[in-house]
């Protein structure tokens, strides 16, 4: 089954609660994921908090057209724990190889 969110929650700034449909939990900052034209009026707070869950696509959406990958969230989220450091290798967010999911 693809990686997809099941629920958000806005937290301050550009924190974000959120749930996965593996049922992992995390508040995550996107702020080091905003990068790019359409995501810099996404740098101001009121645009930022016009966000929403998709539920078709299982991932955040903002009215401008923006979005973010489910796994790009799940990464930012449980980047440090190695448990995960294989599956993020295989999505290739860290180095085949890796010791740790804190190498990046």
């Amino acid at each position: 089954m693809p990686l997809q969110l099941t629920a958000l929650h806005l937290l301050e700034g550009t924190q974000i609660q959120v749930m996965f449909n593996d049922g992992r939990c995390a508040a995550v900052d996107l702020a080091p994921l905003l990068n790019g034209p359409v995501f810099r009026e996404l740098q101001h707070p009121d645009a930022f908090r016009g966000c929403r869950l998709d539920p078709d696509l299982g991932t955040v959406v903002w009215p401008n057209g923006a979005d973010l990958a489910p796994e790009a969230i799940y990464f930012q989220a449980f980047r440090d724990d190695p448990s995960l450091t294989q599956l993020f290798e295989r999505w290739g967010y860290l180095p085949a190889g890796s010791t740790s999911a804190t190498q990046r």
